[in-house]
């Protein structure tokens, strides 16, 4: 624990739900809840788009409950399992079934909003810490753009575009998320923003995928389909504002 938070109590104890969107990651699914740790993660949510590898089972089989949504949509898998969530979890913490993300730091990402010092704090895959061939350079770039983007329209600048993340649930409900798709995690760092939330990046390490194939990165097509919705994200998003001004 940073030792700025080891002179602080926090206001209460939080508890952690954890949401983890999956497709076909029966490959790594096991070990992502294994790696969890329990004191922290009181409820593990795989939110699930139509496996069709037995993800469903194994995941199960690790301890985590999950919803077979029937239906495709990250932003929709997102939403469901934080909706699903344990009412008595004050955290949401959003992260991929690939493996990449490293779940046994989970509480380097919810200490700062225990202790009440953030609202929304997304981890930040730098180069360092990056595992060699976790990351394309188009991926790279794109997360760099669109943090200049999102810095221009609201001020606030991020670097990185992370899947993992954790936020105030309270605060989740009140960002009122409608992007269902790949644009939901741009959505939320803009809204996020634009209300104010006190938000920190958490420098974290990012793993190569345990297994399977990426559903954006693994094909020209999942990349370009999920530029575009990006895009079209940001887009909304920003125009939404201008018009309520």
């Amino acid at each position: 624990m940073p030792k700025l938070w080891a002179a602080l109590e926090p206001l209460n104890i939080p508890r952690a739900a954890v949401v983890i969107p999956t497709l076909n990651e029966a490959a790594a699914i096991s070990a992502v809840v294994a790696e969890l740790p329990r004191n922290i993660a009181a409820d593990i949510i795989i939110a699930d788009s139509g496996s069709t590898d037995g993800t469903q089972t194994v995941a199960r089989a690790a301890g985590a409950r999950v919803l077979e949504l029937g239906v495709r949509g990250y932003g929709k898998a997102c939403a469901a399992g934080a909706a699903a969530a344990m009412h008595d979890c004050d955290i949401i913490v959003f992260m991929d079934g690939d493996g990449a993300d490293r779940g046994d730091l989970l509480e380097q990402l919810v200490s700062p909003i225990e202790y009440d010092l953030a609202d929304f704090v997304i981890a930040v895959r730098t180069r360092e810490l990056r595992e060699p061939g976790s990351m394309n350079m188009h991926q790279v770039f794109a997360g760099w753009l669109l943090g200049l983007g999102i810095g221009l329209l609201t001020g606030t600048r991020y670097h990185d575009m992370c899947a993992y993340r954790a936020i105030r649930r309270s605060a989740l409900d009140a960002l009122d998320m409608r992007e269902m798709t790949y644009g939901w995690n741009i959505e939320m760092q803009i809204k996020a923003a634009q209300a104010g939330l006190r938000i920190q990046e958490i420098p974290l390490p990012y793993r190569c995928r345990a297994g399977g194939t990426s559903k954006v990165a693994g094909s020209l097509s999942g990349t370009l389909r999920a530029s575009w919705r990006i895009l079209t994200t940001f887009l909304r998003v920003a125009w939404s504002r201008h018009a309520i001004r």
